[in-house]
């Protein structure tokens, strides 16, 4: 796949936008505010559902190919209320109430791609994904390559995934890895207000279809977002908080859970640096690596099960490239390789701060 040219857009105090290419960002179309006033009035904060929905409605204004489909995302604005006011706004022939079919989502949505539209699909549910499985991996995933890059595929399929929402079976999954595994698809997670706000716009930019993993349990915690930068580009991982002894990384839900473990490992005096995937394929390893050789330990943390999974990549490659850094294996902490259980049994199968700490504590002892 080409790495898309990727701009995104940031709205000024009357709502214009000027575009600075060579950058691959959005700048206000007004002149600066002094730096102490333009900072001030350039954060908000906001849930991650809201920023998500604050991203869709810029990327709607910006382009009119842009377009909404899902179950339920029109006047009720989705079960998350994530598409909220965008139908009002918009219209019915820019965010579409569809049938409760995936595969007639993804299927329509490649139709609409050839013929110039950017489609923004809503999966309702992970775990309903399933039945558009087959237009994902053999139609959309392909079909750029199948002609050559003639024609592009910008479409972006949204996913609220993970648990710790004491849901039922088939709404607390966590699917990522098939579609990692999958060549031609991108796959990212925001695990944070200004990620989602950001990645969401650099994600419909793309000419290449994306998977865009929404952590449901965060949708209602609230983060600061800096309107005027993202700072960070689509497909590169992040170091969140700095550290000495250990090196543990996630995507999505889990990197609070990480920082929580950090905070909690910091006052029994163990320096925890905490590495923020943010893209899940391609995998950004740099910052990884560059922290692994220096804290010579690596904790890898998901909510999907270990076998054949992200974290199983992961950790490969790191033992594979850093193998003489290491001071004892990579450990993964992870769901549990079995269904998806009861809701009273989800704070066992999910990490929590504990499952880390105490992996911290057996990759410290060697």
């Amino acid at each position: 796949m080409n790495n898309p040219s990727v701009t995104a857009t940031a709205p000024d105090a009357t709502g214009a936008m000027s575009e600075n290419k060579a950058a691959g960002t959005m700048q206000p179309a007004v002149a600066a505010a002094p730096e102490s006033e333009a900072t001030a009035s350039s954060i908000r904060s906001m849930p991650m559902g809201k920023a998500i929905n604050a991203g869709l409605r810029l990327a709607l204004a910006n382009d009119p190919k842009v377009l909404l489909m899902g179950e339920d995302i029109g006047p009720l604005g989705g079960v998350y209320r994530v598409t909220e006011g965008l139908h009002a706004e918009f219209g019915a022939n820019r965010v579409l109430d569809t049938p409760l079919a995936e595969s007639g989502i993804v299927g329509t949505a490649i139709g609409l791609a050839m013929r110039g539209y950017r489609p923004v699909c809503e999966i309702q549910f992970d775990g309903f994904i399933f039945p558009g499985f087959d237009q994902i991996t053999t139609q959309l995933a392909r079909m750029r390559n199948r002609h050559e890059g003639t024609i592009t595929m910008p479409i972006v399929i949204r996913v609220p995934f993970g648990g710790h929402i004491g849901s039922i079976e088939h709404h607390s999954e966590s699917p990522e890895a098939y579609f990692a595994h999958t060549p031609g698809l991108r796959v990212v997670s925001p695990g944070n207000s200004h990620d989602a706000y950001w990645m969401i716009q650099e994600a419909i930019a793309s000419n290449d279809p994306v998977l865009f993993f929404e952590p449901k349990s965060r949708y209602f915690a609230k983060g600061d977002i800096d309107l005027t930068t993202n700072g960070t580009p689509l497909h590169a991982s992040r170091v969140v908080r700095s550290g000495t002894d250990v090196t543990v990384v996630g995507y999505g839900a889990m990197v609070g859970t990480l920082l929580q473990a950090a905070d909690i490992a910091a006052e029994e005096g163990t320096s925890i640096e905490v590495v923020d995937l943010r893209s899940i394929s391609p995998i950004d390893y740099a910052p990884l690596l560059e922290s692994v050789c220096r804290t010579g330990h690596l904790i890898v943390v998901q909510e999907a099960p270990g076998n054949v999974s992200v974290g199983s990549e992961i950790a490969a490659t790191v033992a594979e490239r850093a193998f003489y850094s290491l001071e004892a294996p990579v450990i993964r902490v992870s769901g549990f390789d079995t269904p998806y259980p009861p809701s009273k049994l989800e704070g066992i199968f999910l990490p929590s701060a504990d499952r880390v700490l105490e992996a911290v504590d057996r990759s410290l002892a060697y």
